[in-house]
């Protein structure tokens, strides 16, 4: 193919995804670092140091990464296949050695310090006072003062983990696809309510090795379960014969931790080579590297959180556990209660205690029910509207759907991608919001945002719409928080505008304030709809759910300290060269935060993509930090009165204009301050988690 059509060098518009090929991906990624090399060696070589000779070139640059090497990153997430892997990774090094040149740019480094140093840096604005301190950081922290074999090294390393963090996703995706259990017998689907017979009778009817024979039916089966979210939870939670749950849980637990697809020696080497670059950096470990770049600023902060959440979790935690066994006991189980039981039985505590199952509520959760109430919401609070658009944009799967925005003043400010069902196959698990296009204003006018927002939420089953979990339509207001700050900025220049520049313990604040918005009646009144009836969902079910909101809500919690705590604990004084394994660091977290003991096979850290291949490294204790950001946020709203339409407004468009607008242009406890009118209150989130304030 002539360069000239390659879709990854296109230079405006939206991505081509329709017409991208693994084939493609060499020739562009050769033709725009060419031209990245050019412009960055006009820059070097210039004697000229002000804002706009500096970042306007460096911008031209970053546009040739967002066309030319994102959409590869993210078809890699929502489309992945065996060409496009081989593609990637042998671009990827390419990419990383462009990128370390770029950052150790001694030439721009000097500039931009000079910059800094300049009469003309009181003349910029805060916002690019912010960008231009981060890009000194950026650079002392990718090795420019480092020379000769430390330069060497580093780069090394960098190139290494890069790989070594598409092998651990890959070998996750290819575990997890590679498990499934397929149930015969009608008497161990006993149990299992219609959307999982839906979604595992079809499973089983477009597998490979079964396309020659009769197409499975939910009533009668074949049932193929397999190990990806929407099949898996209800699978715990439902199925009546343990030994099956105790076979679904040990393999969801050892995933990856074996074999072709083994990921324990790849976790071994990314914790040895963080360590190693943090203390080429001059940092005794990587997470005070990862911290100084963060809201909390040091280990010690987010240990103060983690021993105040701990102590208002365990005992109650501890509490509900006996609570639990007991339940379980009284309805003919026997002893105590192993990590295969706990989903099960509490799912049927919760459907005693409250009167009413996830089944019950799903038929009310059809996705487009859910998208509209959602948008609706996004109009009462910010004043937008989103509008579908039909075959305006290319897409990489026909599950895609797109979306423009539009203000008050009906003026086109956003768009995005909205990819919302599992498709175990070639789509990695999880929910995520990404980029597509950044804001920003040049020569050339305004860029206006576009996302990327990825959910794996239940399929449609033949004639029947997508139906949701109450957990999955929470999801998708999590993802679209997320959109929110990255669409609605108005910072224009793009290294600021949405969530660039945002501190990464502050990312999570949107998307955690957009969750409490599902048990807001309004909102969740217009859009818990009945897809065959029409009728709204029943009072007494609304106020079910809303009184089921705290249901083992210390436990929750305790599960969420104990990610945070073990991945800060790998990162922080643990040498994976001093004989101890991650495991036994996980298992000393366990042994603070479990209240059952680990299984000694569990390899759970093999799954653990956040913090191996998630950007999330010495980094997972975010969602508790920002937690505690997002319900003082909402507490605006409670206080205000959730029922005064004309309240609610007003403080959602200073939400708007302030955490959703700025972005990465302020610090984020400035911005909260401007929005909150004081710092925030961590007894918000105990309180909305029904725990005791301390």
């Amino acid at each position: 193919m002539s360069l000239s059509l390659n879709p990854l060098l296109i230079k405006d518009g939206l991505p081509a995804y329709d017409k991208i090929e693994p084939e493609y991906i060499g020739p562009a990624v050769d033709s725009f670092l060419e031209r990245c090399r050019e412009i960055l060696e006009q820059v070097e070589e210039s004697t000229e140091t002000s804002w706009a000779f500096l970042m306007e070139p460096l911008e031209e640059i970053d546009l040739l990464f967002e066309y030319g090497w994102s959409p590869v990153g993210h078809l890699l997430s929502v489309a992945n296949s065996e060409p496009l892997r081989l593609a990637h990774d042998q671009a990827m090094p390419k990419i990383v050695e462009f990128g370390l040149q770029l950052r150790q740019s001694e030439k721009i480094y000097r500039k931009l310090i000079a910059l800094r140093d300049s009469a003309d840096w009181l003349t910029l604005s805060h916002a690019q006072q912010r960008i231009i301190t981060r890009m000194i950081q950026s650079a002392e922290q990718s090795g420019i003062s480092l020379a000769g074999k430390d330069r060497d090294r580093f780069n090394e390393i960098e190139q290494q983990l890069s790989q070594l963090g598409t092998d651990y996703s890959n070998n996750l995706l290819d575990a997890t696809k590679a498990f499934f259990h397929d149930i015969t017998q009608p008497e161990d689907a006993d149990g299992f309510p219609a959307s999982l017979r839906r979604i595992a009778s079809a499973s089983w009817s477009r597998a490979d090795d079964n396309k020659d024979k009769t197409p499975a039916t939910p009533e009668s089966g074949p049932w193929r379960i397999t190990l990806d979210q929407p099949c898996f939870g209800p699978f715990m939670e439902h199925c009546r014969n343990r030994a099956l749950r105790e076979l679904l849980y040990r393999a969801y637990m050892t995933r990856a931790g074996s074999g072709a697809t083994d990921n324990t020696d790849l976790i071994v080497r990314i914790l040895q080579l963080r360590k190693e670059q943090a203390a080429l950096l001059g940092f005794e470990c990587f997470a005070d590297l990862s911290l100084s770049r963060k809201m909390a600023g040091d280990v010690a902060a987010v240990q103060q959180m983690f021993d105040r959440l701990l102590a208002a979790s365990h005992h109650v935690a501890k509490r509900e556990l006996e609570e639990l066994t007991e339940f379980a006991q009284q309805h003919n189980h026997q002893g105590s209660l192993a990590h295969w039981d706990i989903a099960f039985w509490a799912e049927r505590m919760r459907e005693e205690r409250y009167a009413f199952t996830d089944e019950q509520l799903r038929p009310y959760f059809s996705l487009d029910r859910v998208l509209n109430g959602l948008f609706e919401l996004c109009h009462r609070l910010f004043g937008i509207n989103v509008k579908a658009v039909s075959g305006k944009a290319p897409v990489w799967s026909s599950d895609v759907q797109f979306y423009e925005i539009y203000d008050e003043s009906a003026k086109h400010v956003a768009s995005f991608y909205l990819d919302p069902y599992s498709r175990p196959q070639n789509k990695r698990g999880g929910a995520w919001m990404n980029d597509c296009i950044t804001r920003s204003v040049g020569k050339n006018g305004i860029r206006l945002p576009v996302a990327h927002l990825v959910c794996n939420s239940t399929p449609p089953a033949g004639s029947v719409p997508s139906l949701m979990t109450f957990r999955e339509v929470e999801t998708l207001f999590h993802e679209f928080g997320h959109g929110l700050q990255h669409m609605l900025t108005t910072v224009d220049l793009r290294d600021a505008a949405g969530i660039n520049g945002v501190e990464w313990d502050a990312v999570e604040l949107p998307s955690q304030f957009m969750e409490n918005w599902c048990l807001h009646r309004p909102t969740l009144m217009k859009m818990a709809i009945h897809f065959e009836t029409g009728e709204s969902l029943p009072d007494e079910l609304f106020l079910k759910l809303r009184d089921a909101k705290t249901y083992r809500a210390a436990t929750v919690m305790l599960r969420q300290l104990q990610l945070g705590m073990t991945d800060i604990a790998l990162h922080h004084g643990y040498d994976a060269d001093g004989g101890e394994s991650p495991f036994d660091v996980e298992r000393r977290v366990l042994s603070i935060t479990s209240l059952l003991p680990p299984l000694p096979e569990s390899r759970f850290l093999c799954s653990f993509q956040h913090i191996f291949a998630g950007g999330y490294s010495a980094g997972y204790y975010s969602y508790k930090w920002a937690e505690v950001l997002s319900a003082d946020a909402f507490g605006a709203f409670e206080d205000a009165g959730l029922d005064d339409e004309q309240a609610v407004a007003g403080i959602g468009r200073r939400f708007r204009d302030t955490v959703l607008a700025q972005g990465g242009s302020r610090h984020p406890m400035d911005i909260f301050r401007e929005f909150r009118g004081r710092e925030p209150d961590p007894n918000a989130l105990l309180r909305h988690s029904g725990l005791s304030e301390i």
